[in-house]
């Protein structure tokens, strides 16, 4: 397997220590806007089965042609998702297999927001389904930690553990702290700007439905020490992917954000800055979520200075195997400390990054595999599960009383 990863920021970075401890892939051809960040992303390892390129991620053609003149044939995705449908399209074009974090963005419904979808999170790589069936070719989306684990987490719970369900609930939290910050997100801004302040998306009895940000407030107790943390609807991936493959009732993603950090995300949002819309200030034209990007620390850079772990998992209730009532949290967590001393890559970002490299080492042996635009849930969740574990980074299942 020959792979071209366009993306080395926070994530992409964390992806090439952690593949570079496997031997399913040939080769890695890691891209990024900025050849010198590429470069960095690549001399964490001393291995020659990685190299470093330049690549404009919105340019199609050009990431096609990357594509052809490395001979790779699969594209992981890992920068934001404003540049998903040019890659998959280029992925598409060139032949190649596609590997994505976060699916094509949402647009609001035009006069009912917060009551009805508009156009949803991966509908428009859904609508080529039938291009990348045609052509033999697979288009994994969805495939990191939440969406990604979580959804495989939700497979695994409907093969194995119930015999029907009432809701799956994908609730993530952390106790995580920056020192010498006030605000410091760790993971990108960018996104997080357009997942916390666009409307939640919940399937409930059959159809899609939207709420109002923030909605539905909940404590939900972490494990493995973190604790009670309240999450808040959130517009993300899993409740668009999970009702494709998996009969629930219910389906809904909820993220531990805490009180400060939705009161800035508001306060963005109050004074226009979360606008993904250029606008002219002097002589140059800049969208201001850039300029809310560009104006905090970087996220891959912060590891040093954060303490705590991060949970991400998949609540689900309904009636066991057995017939019996049955509610089960299956998780991941990682801890800041370890994950940094492992790989050098802080807890959040890590996380993130292992998930698509074991579904690609999956790929590539044979275990996974289809065409046409999957998500995690087509897959059989055993083999991947089993895998995490022996990349060192083991799940755990906490079951209701």
């Amino acid at each position: 397997m020959r792979i071209l990863l366009v993306g080395a920021g926070g994530v992409g970075s964390a992806v090439v220590p952690i593949a570079a401890r496997r031997d399913f892939f040939e080769h890695i051809v890691v891209a990024d806007s900025k050849q010198d960040r590429a470069a960095r992303a690549v001399a964490q390892v001393d291995d020659p089965r990685f190299s470093a390129i330049q690549l404009d991620a919105a340019d199609r053609a050009q990431v096609a042609e990357a594509l052809r003149a490395h001979d790779c044939d699969v594209l992981f995705n890992a920068v934001d998702p404003r540049f998903t449908m040019p890659l998959f399209e280029a992925a598409l074009e060139a032949g190649a297999h596609y590997l994505d974090m976060a699916m094509s963005l949402s647009q609001p419904h035009p006069r009912e927001p917060y009551s009805k979808t508009g156009v949803k999170l991966g509908d428009r790589q859904f609508e080529l389904d039938p291009q990348w069936r045609e052509g033999g070719q697979l288009a994994l989306v969805g495939m990191g930690v939440e969406p990604g684990l979580a959804d495989v987490f939700a497979r695994y719970a409907a093969d194995h553990l119930f015999a029907r369900i009432d809701e799956i609930g994908v609730r993530d939290g952390s106790n995580l702290v920056v020192d010498g910050y006030d605000f410091a997100p760790t993971f990108s801004i960018w996104t997080t700007i357009e997942e916390c302040l666009n409307p939640p998306v919940v399937w409930e009895d059959g159809e899609w439905r939207t709420t109002e940000p923030f909605s539905e407030p909940e404590v939900f107790d972490f494990p493995e020490g973190i604790g009670p943390v309240e999450c808040v609807n959130v517009e993300h991936e899993e409740v668009l992917l999970v009702p494709r493959w998996i009969d629930a009732r219910r389906v809904t993603f909820k993220y531990g954000l805490g009180e400060e950090f939705i009161g800035v995300l508001k306060t963005l949002h109050k004074l226009g800055l979360d606008s993904a819309d250029k606008v002219k200030v002097g002589g140059a034209e800049v969208a201001p979520r850039d300029l809310v990007a560009a104006s905090l620390p970087d996220p891959a850079t912060l590891g040093s200075r954060m303490r705590g772990k991060t949970c991400a998992g998949t609540w689900v209730k309904g009636t066991g195997k057995d017939g019996a009532p049955r509610e089960v949290y299956l998780y991941h967590v990682v801890d800041n400390e370890w994950s940094m001393r492992e790989y050098g890559s802080q807890a959040v970002v890590w996380q993130t990054a292992i998930h698509p490299v074991v579904a690609l080492e999956l790929l590539a042996g044979g275990a996974w595999k289809g065409t046409g635009v999957l998500g995690p849930e087509a897959f059989d969740a055993v083999p991947f599960l089993d895998l995490l574990k022996e990349y060192g980074s083991p799940w755990g299942m906490r079951q209701a009383a």
